[in-house]
């Protein structure tokens, strides 16, 4: 009887321990809850988005922008309290809105490939996961994927804070009549990925722009192997989980999807690695008040044609972030197209004005777009 009675004792709950298993029935219920809205609402926005598409298409208004809504989002996150931090909110949103679109038409976009490449993760974070992805060899390919119809927006490396502009970007502009779009600034971390020990690694592939971001992590951790240049990092991480004693440099994600080791981490030499990602089409997004617009021109080969050329950015008070000037393929040396960006919408006044007078001064002049600025992500 006193073993029962003990038994018994024990079995009895405290008032606190009652009250707190009350509170952890009532929290479940209300997370049920909370999660049975969230679905409703996603479910309600879905049917929306398909709703407002569907007057547009009857010329009830414009077709829905894959870039429209960004500005807002933008807004949302930076008043969001917590306790989630923005990052995650932002994959959770973008996810949303990739679904939403996809009811309407799933697009397509085309990147430089394969799969979980840069261009590949870029696209992923500018569209979602709910898109037709079309990985295709070069980034040529992918200027002619979108010209032609294939493929309904492209991403394409234009620069990086290491080794400035992509050439080969910058000459398919001066060839396709694509536009700018938006913009994906991308904090690059490169991986070193193999199947081997790093005492056995021989040869390292990548794409020739990250082994450059990486020269000095090599020279001083694998002066033996060779580099070896392919046409993406994915591409790399293809070889080096073929070929024995091969390794490559790429991204975390890319050696998860061909079943690498990570041999080293963030082997980058510049710790604020990044690279800008143009992404093309024959969208014009709305004017957001925090907008570049990119142009390529060509001006007289004489002295000071230049000089005035840029005179009337100065005149127009608008404010030059960037400025390349490339050779004009097929033409003899000392004969250059620039490209520019500057801040502001080339719906501004100021830049309308400044286009219509650099008219007058060029040989040649093409807005390539305006999009909105977007901050670096992971």
């Amino acid at each position: 009887m006193a073993k029962t009675s003990a038994k018994r004792k024990r079995a009895v709950a405290t008032p606190e321990a009652a009250a707190e298993q009350a509170s952890v029935r009532d929290g479940s219920k209300r997370l049920a809850q909370i999660d049975a809205d969230l679905l409703k609402l996603i479910q309600e926005r879905a049917s929306l988005v398909a709703k407002l598409a569907g007057g547009a298409a009857r010329g009830a208004g414009a077709p829905l922008s894959l870039t429209a809504e960004q500005p807002h989002l933008t807004a949302l996150l930076e008043n969001s309290p917590g306790p989630l931090p923005q990052r995650t909110l932002r994959l959770i949103l973008r996810e949303i809105q990739s679904g939403c679109r996809a009811l309407v038409r799933e697009p397509r976009i085309a990147f430089l490939g394969p799969a979980y490449s840069y261009s590949h993760l870029a696209a992923i974070h500018q569209f979602g996961r709910s898109v037709q992805f079309l990985p295709v060899g070069t980034i040529s390919a992918v200027f002619e994927e979108v010209n032609g119809g294939h493929a309904d927006f492209g991403l394409v490396p234009i620069e990086n804070s290491t080794d400035g502009r992509v050439a080969d970007t910058l000459e398919m502009f001066t060839r396709v009549p694509v536009r700018i779009c938006a913009q994906v600034e991308m904090q690059i971390h490169h991986s070193l990925l193999g199947k081997c020990t790093r005492a056995e690694i021989k040869e390292v592939y990548s794409r020739p722009q990250a082994i450059s971001q990486c020269r000095n992590w090599l020279a001083k951790h694998l002066p033996a192997a060779r580099t070896i240049e392919v046409t993406s990092t994915s591409t790399a991480a293809q070889l080096a989980g073929e070929k024995p004693g091969a390794a490559a440099i790429a991204s975390l994600q890319a050696g998860v999807e061909y079943g690498l080791s990570v041999l080293a981490e963030n082997i980058e030499d510049n710790p604020g690695n990044a690279t800008r990602f143009a992404v093309i089409g024959g969208q014009v997004p709305d004017r957001t008040g925090n907008d570049r617009t990119a142009m390529l021109f060509q001006v007289e080969h004489r002295p000071g044609a230049l000089a005035e050329a840029m005179n009337i950015f100065k005149r127009n008070k608008l404010n030059l972030t960037w400025i390349e000037s490339f050779p004009i393929p097929g033409t003899a040396r000392g004969y250059y197209l620039f490209f520019v960006e500057m801040e502001g919408h080339q719906a501004d006044g100021r830049l309308r004005r400044a286009v219509a007078a650099l008219q007058r001064k060029s040989v040649r002049l093409e807005v390539l777009g305006s999009f909105p600025v977007t901050a670096a992500v992971e």
